[in-house]
């Protein structure tokens, strides 16, 4: 085999600083700026696996020209600009690379190797890697290029006064994203600092263990109040966990520990994001957290990535999408031995075909997922499912139907799960009753599902949820032809006196 060097007469040069594109990235942190990289990507049909490690390289002038598939991003993210502008050398004066040509823009043409693996959000470790750019099937037209300002996730403010009575109320009380928040503050971390404000000392296992606390405090009062004011105010720890793996860490478990636990925060903070209707920051944080997985070669955490990413999808009304990563889920969780975890990516795989009106791909993917769930738990289950059990089960079963209009069945799941449901998990309970009060009224029994819509309205002092608030507008739409049955006007004059989210 020929050797893939190329040697050249010229001595090699010091690479020079590309102080352009530093610029262009403003005071964003490298990991903030990979991620707006991988969003424009999305927005093209690109995929690229850009990392906060890339953008470093391409800063110190380690990589003087990028492939095609980063030129197509950076030109859509800075129209009007040129390579050049963006500090790079012409593609022709690069060493070992002739002028692109006629012949190079062929389909088959090979990725270089700086975007390989650049599979995300679809495949699993086992599939990446395998150098295909081309867009994924079924996207639509191209999306519009949008101005990128710092609108994404972590340039919010996360100390944003929004929320209802309730919630700060909560805070106050000391839960959720205000501890979490507090618990990363003598890390001695601030966001957005620069390297001479970062502390010298690396971290140890006591700072691993407060960013494992913070991850369990937001989830806790999620569990509770629901998303809708906790996603702003968890961003400044998500930043600080970040931070602290680029100080290192004094061991290497203590790094994998770091790693996993910033992986985690990221799909917490994607779930508040994706549960208040932010899916494109939910995305982005899901991304990252992939791409954290990748690195570090954590199963576990791909595999979670990969389930939070088919539910955005399912949602977002990606159905193809979602049955895509639900399978990588599956494929990267095989080797962790746990069950439980296995069924609830058979249900996400399920969700997936019932939006795609697969009706026996669903009805197969939910009984392995039954089949799955009857065997137990067991010590290999992550410690992030423990909302999962047989109200969950229920739930999202119901959803399935729910979406294949199979309104009765729907409902029988649904009924269930509100009255499985462990009372700790009030958000849940009012999700599920949103859910059923839903089925029940496109089923034709709008008295009943008036009663459940009541009951859900009853929990909105405790649940703050965008999704519920969503789903009960959808049931009140559908109810506004029956005000005249029994509790139907009642349910519509309660929930139109609602106040909406700003």
């Amino acid at each position: 085999m020929a050797s893939s060097t190329v040697t050249s007469s010229q001595p090699e040069r010091p690479p020079r600083p590309n102080l352009a594109f530093r610029q262009l990235r403003g005071r964003r942190s490298p990991a903030e700026f990979a991620a707006l990289v991988r969003r424009a990507a999305r927005e093209i049909g690109e995929r690229v696996s850009c990392d906060a490690r890339y953008i470093g390289r391409v800063e110190a002038g380690e990589i003087r020209c990028p492939n095609y598939a980063y030129e197509r991003v950076f030109l859509h993210m800075f129209p009007g600009r040129t390579l050049t502008d963006l500090g790079f050398a012409p593609r022709s004066s690069v060493r070992g690379r002739a002028a692109r040509t006629a012949a190079e823009t062929a389909p088959a043409q090979r990725v270089p190797a700086e975007s390989r693996g650049a599979a995300e959000p679809y495949e699993s470790r086992e599939t990446a890697g395998s150098g295909d750019t081309r867009a994924p099937r079924g996207r639509g037209p191209l999306a519009p290029h949008r101005l990128y300002e710092p609108h994404e996730p972590f340039a919010k403010d996360p100390l944003n006064h929004e929320e209802s009575d309730v919630l700060r109320r909560a805070f106050m009380t000391g839960g959720g994203a205000t501890m979490a928040a507090a618990t990363l503050a003598p890390l001695g971390l601030t966001t957005g600092a620069t390297a001479a404000e970062r502390p010298l000392r690396r971290a140890g296992t006591s700072e691993a263990a407060a960013l494992e606390e913070a991850v369990r405090r937001i989830r806790l009062l999620d569990d509770r109040h629901g998303a809708d004011g906790l996603y702003r105010r968890a961003a400044a720890p998500l930043r600080a966990a970040y931070e602290l793996l680029d100080a290192g860490a004094t061991r290497q478990t203590t790094a994998d520990r770091l790693h996993a636990g910033a992986g985690e925060l990221a799909i917490s903070v994607g779930w508040l994001a994706h549960d208040s209707g932010r899916f494109d920051d939910a995305r982005s944080h899901y991304a990252e957290a992939l791409a954290t997985a990748r690195m570090t070669g954590d199963p576990a955490l791909e595999a979670h990535a990969f389930c939070n990413t088919a539910f955005l999808a399912r949602d977002a009304g990606r159905p193809r999408e979602a049955v895509r990563a639900a399978q990588a889920a599956q494929r990267a969780a095989q080797p962790l031995g746990s069950d439980r975890l296995m069924s609830l990516l058979a249900l996400r795989e399920a969700g997936g075909w019932a939006g795609l009106a697969d009706r026996t791909g669903c009805a197969q993917a939910l009984a392995r997922a039954h089949a799955l769930f009857e065997r137990g738990p067991s010590d290999a289950d992550p410690e992030w499912m423990s909302f999962y059990g047989e109200a969950e089960l229920e739930g999202l079963e119901a959803q399935c139907w729910s979406t294949l209009g199979d309104w009765r069945r729907a409902s029988r799941h649904a009924r269930r799960a509100a009255r499985l449901q462990d009372p700790h998990f009030t958000r849940n309970i009012a999700l599920y009753t949103a859910e059923l009060a839903d089925d029940l009224a496109r089923e034709g029994r709008p008295d009943e599902a008036a009663e459940a819509g009541l009951r859900v309205l009853a929990l909105l002092d405790q649940v703050q949820s965008s999704r519920i608030q969503t789903m009960l507008a959808g049931t009140a739409r559908v109810l506004l032809p029956h005000r005249r049955a029994s509790g139907v006007s009642e349910f519509l004059d309660r929930h139109a006196s609602v106040p909406r989210r700003v």
